[in-house]
């Protein structure tokens, strides 16, 4: 039957999941250094540890030689025959001895060293098992909180979230269940130190990780995220497969993949909008739920600067409460965004699309005209177009920004989707809105144009 010291041994390293055979030789190495230091000698010590009777002895190992020239490490092969039947030079003799009062001295080492042993492998155990989770999000309970930080533990180890790391909105109580991204993995005297985050934006990437299919097998990419932690955040991605949609496989059927994700950061709102290759359609899906009319770049200076045109009515969905939607939209795309009303359109003639360097004439340049474009309704009724008047519109439409759209040399002006007026592009003259349409002759100006406006 074993020794109640090998047996406590052997459990005390099954419970901590440390190897017996590394706990034993902890502790031999340990003994070795204590005779060595209670003796003053050098000689070459072992301590065995007899596995059946628990008892420790200390045993010296030196070397048969015909002529001793080191007492400490060799001995002679007459002295030797007390020790073994028949030495013979070269063999390796066992001397025993063991101190008197080993024993007790081996008792208090025993204890010192599987405490400390089993304190060192738990912090590499852990040092271990979490350096290659950084970056990952962890499911943990709240133990303790306070103004400098929130402490989080992760299974077997205790994880810092820092004031900094720390959501202003949230606030977190003992025995919480809350889910963390690990950050920082650092090794310290005192064990590895892991420090979690509930503000970093890659929790927000890896929260759609694990609740979107399609992004872990690559059909839909995240490209993007910005977020101020607690109040919104917006999410750019993009398929990487045709015949899907991006935004609605993270959305969800009827949002539940998204509620998912709100709920685990307690009603942080998420908007998720589809990113695109051409910046001007990205800046203008940013500034989601406003949708703006027009996108003009300026890459001239050291700023990238957007200028966008929204309708009156959405002013305050593209700003955002306290610039928050803007804001983001900057983060999101990286440049700079001057979002601005159709009335910014009279300001400027009419004419919204300007060339990078001045013309020498007066009259703004031609540009080449690609689909529809935004153009103020002036207080008479019409609108510039290319230095050409044309209108005028009716009185619903005064200082309004319309589109207006050139087909086959006709001028076609919609409002809010409709198509209100046609124009011949040379003449100037009225057209009707359709083949079955029939209207009167185009009123210039004067009284003529405030009978038809009145």
């Amino acid at each position: 039957m074993k020794s109640d010291l090998y047996t406590a041994i052997a459990q005390i390293a099954a419970e901590r999941g440390i190897p017996r055979d590394a706990v034993l030789l902890s502790i031999q190495q340990a003994l070795t250094s204590v005779y060595k230091k209670s003796t003053g000698s050098d000689e070459e010590v072992v301590v065995e540890l007899d596995q059946t009777t628990g008892e420790m002895q200390v045993v010296v190992l030196k070397t048969v030689v015909e002529s001793v020239t080191n007492p400490d490490t060799e001995i002679s092969v007459t002295d030797a025959h007390e020790y073994s039947a028949a030495p013979i030079i070269g063999d390796v003799v066992k001397l025993q001895r063991t101190p008197e009062n080993f024993g007790r001295i081996a008792a208090q080492t025993v204890k010192q060293v599987v405490q400390t042993r089993i304190r060192d492998y738990e912090r590499e155990t852990v040092f271990k098992e979490y350096q290659d989770k950084e970056g990952e999000v962890l499911s943990g309970v709240v133990q303790r909180a306070d103004s400098r930080a929130v402490i989080i533990e992760l299974g077997k180890a205790e994880a810092v979230m820092p004031a900094r790391e720390q959501v202003p909105s949230e606030r977190y109580r003992p025995n919480q269940r809350v889910k963390v991204l690990l950050t920082e993995v650092n090794a310290h005297a005192r064990g590895p130190q892991l420090i979690v985050s509930r503000s970093d934006p890659r929790l927000i990437r890896r929260l759609f990780e694990q609740e979107v299919p399609e992004i872990q097998t690559g059909a839909v990419e995240i490209m993007e995220i910005a977020r101020e932690p607690g109040l919104r955040s917006k999410v750019a991605v993009a398929a990487r497969q045709e015949k899907v949609d991006p935004v609605g496989s993270c959305v969800g059927v009827r949002g539940v993949r998204i509620q998912n994700i709100v709920n685990e950061l307690y009603g942080e709102k998420i908007d998720v909008i589809e990113w695109s290759s051409d910046t001007a359609s990205f800046i203008s899906n940013a500034l989601s739920p406003a949708k703006p009319t027009n996108v003009s770049l300026n890459d001239s200076g050291d700023q990238r600067v957007a200028t966008v045109i929204v309708p009156s009515d959405q002013m305050s969905l593209a700003i955002g409460k306290e610039g928050q939607n803007a804001r983001l939209a900057y983060k999101l795309t990286g440049w700079r965004i001057d979002i601005k009303g159709p009335e910014s359109l009279l300001e400027a003639g009419g004419e919204f699309f300007r060339s990078a360097q001045p013309s020498s004439s007066d009259r703004m340049p031609d540009f080449s005209w690609q689909g529809s474009q935004p153009r103020a309704v002036q207080a008479d009724g019409m609108i510039e177009l290319g230095g050409s008047s044309y209108g005028p519109l009716s009185e619903d439409l005064l200082r309004r920004q319309v589109d207006v759209d050139i087909v086959d040399g006709v001028v076609e002006v919609f409002y809010e989707r409709d198509l209100r007026a046609r124009f011949d592009k040379e003449s100037g003259e009225r057209l009707p809105l359709d083949d079955s349409e029939l209207i009167d002759e185009p009123v210039q100006s004067g009284a003529a144009s405030e009978q038809l406006l009145s």
